[in-house]
């Protein structure tokens, strides 16, 4: 465990000693505030949920580019070689990388956590709603990321990373508008297997086992996936 936690330190330094990591969380907690504002005078009360829905669309755009260069970016570099060679197992290096990235991702959506309490002065939010819908925004992003890890992990381009990660993720977050097209089974299969779905329940207070398990199974999925690709050497 001492091993993985040096993997997510050090990639976290990394993360941090270069101006990207600030410019991105300035960027984006800005766009986040003026979002925040306007939905909140257009709608009149005191709630998170379609801040929620936006934090989606934008993490779509966004995880990709913080994942492009997880693995990429070693492959490229020609240090690969050297981290599958250190006395590291494929699973330390795996979780290290995904780890740091959701820590750094945390951090992101914690900072928007002032939005409670402005509602709270202002208005009469409900806690529980909001407390659901940060969960749901944060496994929904531990997602995206798991996904973004995995298709680093298939190439040495981040530019060919970052474009396989938005088609993946964009046929999960749009898989419910084809359900208009289809019937039965079909159509159940397209509108659980999109990530709005899902985060709609969240958004609104409801938290079931069928929500929680498809977000832990993609992860799970993800990450065990990754491991394999390493294993194979996939990505040589």
């Amino acid at each position: 465990m001492n091993k993985t936690f040096a993997i997510v330190k050090k990639e976290l330094h990394s993360y941090f000693s270069s101006p990207i990591a600030y410019i991105i969380l300035i960027a984006t907690l800005s766009l986040f505030n003026v979002f925040f504002f306007f939905i909140i005078d257009q709608n009149h009360e005191a709630s998170l949920r379609d801040i929620f829905i936006l934090m989606e669309f934008m993490f779509v755009f966004l995880i990709p580019l913080l994942t492009m260069r997880m693995f990429s970016e070693e492959k490229a570099n020609g240090t690969m070689e050297f981290l599958l060679t250190s006395p590291l197992t494929l699973t330390m290096i795996v979780l290290g990388k995904y780890f740091s990235m959701l820590i750094f991702f945390t951090l992101l959506i914690s900072m928007t956590a002032t939005y409670y309490f402005i509602l709270d002065y202002f208005g009469d939010p409900d806690p529980i709603s909001i407390l659901s819908g940060y969960v749901g925004i944060w496994l929904e992003g531990a997602f995206f990321i798991a996904i973004g890890l995995l298709v680093s992990s298939w190439t040495r381009n981040q530019i060919i990373a970052a474009l396989v990660s938005y088609a993946l993720i964009f046929s999960l977050y749009f898989a419910a508008s084809f359900t208009k097209y289809f019937t039965g089974s079909v159509e159940s299969f397209f509108m659980q297997s999109s990530t709005r779905t899902h985060l709609e329940n969240f958004a609104v207070g409801i938290i079931t086992p069928s929500n929680i398990t498809y977000y832990l199974t993609g992860i799970i999925l993800c990450l065990v996936l990754t491991r394999l690709s390493i294993d194979n050497r996939l990505w040589q």
